[in-house]
């Protein structure tokens, strides 16, 4: 039997321990709604675990489907370039792993309309 497809929630990581708070919250809201499916933190630096560390975590509990969603407000470097080469060396080192990336959060019609009147409400 496979595994449940697996969500990993890609954060830029900080030196700060309460910078993730939100992302734990985030994490720990989708996870409640989906009982049967991993959903999982990992960071492009300064906090643990890495990307690799947690796909590799999850392919050995048997997942095979993993969806990427980076945690960022805009699609910069890192999303454009250091994540596309982290995936090919993903996919290289589990071939049975179906990897798809999203696009940034923040780039989402949703998230946007939420900042936006997240944002209004200071003129009120």
């Amino acid at each position: 039997m496979t595994a449940a497809p697996a969500l990993i929630l890609f954060g830029h990581g900080a030196r700060d321990p309460e910078w993730v708070q939100p992302l734990r919250a985030v994490r720990d809201l989708v996870a409640a709604a989906h009982p049967d499916s991993r959903v999982e933190l990992a960071f492009l630096e300064f906090m643990s675990p890495d990307l690799p560390t947690r796909v590799a975590e999850l392919v050995s509990a048997g997942v095979t489907q993993v969806t990427v969603l980076p945690m960022f407000i805009a699609q910069g470097g890192h999303l454009k370039r250091e994540l596309p080469e982290m995936l090919v060396a993903l996919r290289a080192a589990h071939p049975g792993l179906n990897v798809e990336l999203m696009p940034a959060i923040g780039t989402t019609d949703r998230v946007i309309a939420a900042m936006a009147a997240q944002a209004a409400d200071y003129l009120s």
